[in-house]
């Protein structure tokens, strides 16, 4: 809640007048509790799980449209029910796990004093922050996505994130209970470590998990404006470690491909896009089209 009561206050204690952004902060929040504020966070999840994912529902619905040459697993369909039934699978772990932990958690967000108030960060400042929190998350995500490949983290956690070989959008924040508020580690180190202000908290939330479905989308499209993103994966370099699955040691990073390529995890990827780019050239993928999209030629690259 703010300290202020209108905005002329608001302006005298900033010794200026506020911006337009600044005026629509106070008008929506100066009566609003913190912690009324922390909880949008339940509404913006839910929305990012249920509605960001529709546009691809209907590009698998329409592959035959054109469509297919840019999946990655053409050789893979599923249905909508199936879709559907992925995303009550996800809509159930989101009332009984995620939303009760956004509840939960809001002392932490006081302790590492993510702010409410006036003035608003900057447009630099978000764009500073929101890279550091990627970067952090990006790190971390890494070596427990390793840790949950060992044996007895695959058997007991991951394998179930694991259940589509072939991923779709629904299925990035599919997960055993427990891999949910592991991975909710990774998240929270950025902010904790680099506290902002609430929208950037908001924003960092919110892109997050648009970035996850991007790259569980199952689709490689060329017009993707994440592939202008310095050491970006992307849906291809992602949808391979499902495609491997168990028995995969690679591409373990969330976002990018700096800390695979440092550690050596991403061998088994670049051999395979190496051995399909020597198929693909002698044209002997079976039912290869234009525009990216691929067939994988045999399981035999999974040993890799």
């Amino acid at each position: 809640m703010l300290p202020f009561s209108t905005i002329e206050e608001a302006a005298t204690f900033m010794g200026r007048n506020l911006t337009v952004a600044e005026t629509l902060w106070f008008n929506y929040s100066a009566k609003k509790s913190d912690y009324y504020l922390y909880c949008h966070n339940i509404l913006f999840l839910f929305l990012i799980f249920s509605v960001v994912p529709l546009p691809l529902v209907l590009v698998e619905m329409m592959r035959s449209l054109g469509f297919d040459k840019y999946k990655i697993q053409p050789k893979v369909s599923l249905t909508l029910s199936e879709m559907f039934q992925c995303y009550k699978d996800v809509m159930r772990m989101f009332v009984l796990v995620v939303g009760p932990l956004q509840l939960v958690s809001y002392p932490s967000i006081k302790m590492i004093r993510i702010r409410t108030g006036l003035p608003l960060p900057s447009l630099w400042e978000i764009v500073a922050q929101l890279a550091v929190y990627f970067m952090i998350e990006d790190y971390t995500n890494y070596w427990i996505h390793r840790f949950l490949h060992g044996k007895w983290g695959y058997e007991k956690i991951h394998r179930v994130h694991h259940e589509y070989t072939a991923p779709i959008a629904f299925a990035a924040p599919y997960a055993h209970w427990l891999e949910v508020l592991i991975l909710g580690i990774p998240s929270f180190l950025g902010p904790a470590i680099a506290p902002g202000h609430m929208i950037t908290f908001w924003l960092w939330i919110a892109l997050r998990q648009i970035e996850a479905i991007e790259t569980h989308s199952g689709y490689d499209f060329p017009w993707t404006p994440t592939r202008f993103i310095p050491f970006y994966g992307g849906a291809d370099y992602h949808d391979y470690h499902h495609y491997v699955g168990g028995q995969s040691q690679s591409n373990f990073a969330s976002a990018f491909t700096y800390c695979d390529y440092i550690y050596g995890t991403d061998k088994g990827y670049r051999y395979h896009k190496k051995v399909l780019k020597k198929l693909k050239e002698g044209s002997k993928i079976d039912g290869a089209q234009n525009g990216g999209s691929y067939h994988y030629p045999t399981q035999d690259l999974k040993s890799e």
